[in-house]
């Protein structure tokens, strides 16, 4: 295969766009656009620091149920990456360390969850 694939946005099921809005600016995701398209359609993209993938939010974006959507993100450090959910309120896991990784897990207001992977880049690790 030639061509180049790459996820640039994934939808988000949430309901308060607002309180979702609010909890993912707290923990450091960028607002790219909030913006109603129409009445029942507002589309609000949210990016994580230093991602090339964002997420989308808002009335009318998905069918998806609040709370059943699944997203891992890769971080440099789990240890880190817990410290900063911490200093943001938010309930985050101690850190699971795993033969594969370390990982974080959190959940937004909705219950949508989120781990968070520190790649083990050690040989045979």
């Amino acid at each position: 295969m030639t061509s180049t694939w790459k996820i640039e946005l994934i939808p988000v099921p949430v309901t308060d766009v607002d309180r979702a809005k609010a909890f993912y600016e707290r923990i450091g995701f960028n607002t790219d656009h909030d913006y109603q398209v129409r009445e029942g359609l507002r589309f609000v993209q949210l990016t994580p620091p230093g991602s090339a993938c964002s997420i989308v939010i808002g009335d009318g974006i998905t069918e998806k149920t609040p709370g059943s959507q699944e997203i891992q993100v890769v971080v440099a450090d789990a240890h880190d990456a817990r410290k900063e959910l911490i200093a943001a309120e938010v309930e985050a896991s101690e850190v699971d360390v795993q033969p594969w990784g370390d990982f974080v897990y959190f959940r937004d207001p909705d219950g949508n969850s989120w781990s968070l992977q520190a790649i083990d880049r050690r040989p045979n690790g």
